[in-house]
């Protein structure tokens, strides 16, 4: 086991993965909704730019594209939620489930391979790079430029609007800010980083699937619980940043799951079980911590 090319890959899938982590973080965090549309934003934002590319496309506007259906996909979540008053979770799983139906006729099929396509990784590869530096480099660029936008982004009044009705909704209100326009825009944001991953995350895969957004809720949480025990109530842009780190960690953590020869068929138990572990984290540090109180009495 050469512990090297397993940081290596789990650091250039981490800052892909990334993306999707900061979409959850918006809704899960900031609006401090559960919202469940991200399960059908990855796989339409990963289907458009994937059809675009086999179209002859360029790659950039096919992400492009893809940034922009999640942020439909999370305009129409934020609708149902705010103007038809039904439940997050509800409407998260309602678009979710329509999502499905809209990829499935975007892509044509359940799949769409991408082999020997012009993709934004493979225009480095043609440079001489490797596929693990290339997708380094474009993972780490893309997600530091959206990282840079979101910060300025959430320093503005709409942006501190949408913080403020996270934190508090009847003080938000009472001070007349639309609390709904800010839901909605926050569901348009987060589910555009969610779409702007399955994008690239396609793009690096080589195709795109209609079934690749199960699960990807769970990994964007567990990458944010990673984070948070790491580095706990530090200012937004740092919060940003490790949520990076927790994605690179979770990836790395993986990774070396997988080296004790899973087989394909318990793949997705070893990924449940890592997540668990994941997710227990806070629980477990919060335990160490009291632990080590009364052990100091």
């Amino acid at each position: 086991m050469d512990i090297l090319i397993i940081i290596q890959s789990a650091a250039s899938q981490g800052v892909v993965w990334a993306l999707l982590a900061i979409g959850v973080f918006i809704t899960f965090r900031i609006l401090d909704i559960a919202d469940l549309t991200a399960e059908g934003s990855f796989p339409l934002g990963g289907g458009i730019a994937a059809v675009m590319i086999a179209n002859g496309q360029s790659p950039w506007l096919a992400t492009v594209a893809g940034f922009l259906g999640g942020v439909l996909a999370g305009l129409c979540s934020g609708f149902l939620h705010t103007k038809l008053k039904i439940p997050a979770l509800l409407a998260g799983i309602i678009t979710m489930t329509g999502l499905y139906s809209v990829t499935s006729r975007v892509m044509g099929g359940p799949n769409i391979p991408l082999l020997g396509e012009k993709t934004m990784f493979s225009i480095l590869q043609t440079a001489g790079l490797t596929k693990v530096n290339a997708t380094l480099i474009i993972g780490l660029l893309v997600t530091l430029l959206v990282i840079l936008l979101l910060f300025l982004f959430f320093r503005t009044e709409i942006g501190l609007a949408i913080r403020a009705t996270g934190d508090n909704i009847e003080m938000s209100e009472a001070n007349g800010i639309n609390t709904d326009n800010m839901k909605i825009i926050g569901y348009m944001i987060s589910n555009g980083c969610i779409a702007l991953s399955g994008a690239l995350i396609a793009q690096n895969n080589g195709f795109a699937d209609l079934n690749s957004g199960v699960g990807t809720i769970v990994i964007g949480l567990a990458s944010i619980i990673i984070a948070e025990v790491i580095f706990a109530n530090k200012p937004l842009l740092f919060r940003l940043l490790s949520i990076v780190l927790g994605a690179v960690i979770y990836r790395f953590i993986l990774a070396i799951v997988f080296e004790f020869n899973v087989q394909p068929a318990d793949a997705k138990i070893a990924s449940a079980i890592v997540l668990v572990i994941c997710l227990s984290l806070p629980q477990l540090q919060g335990k160490i911590h009291l632990g080590q109180k009364k052990g100091a009495r």
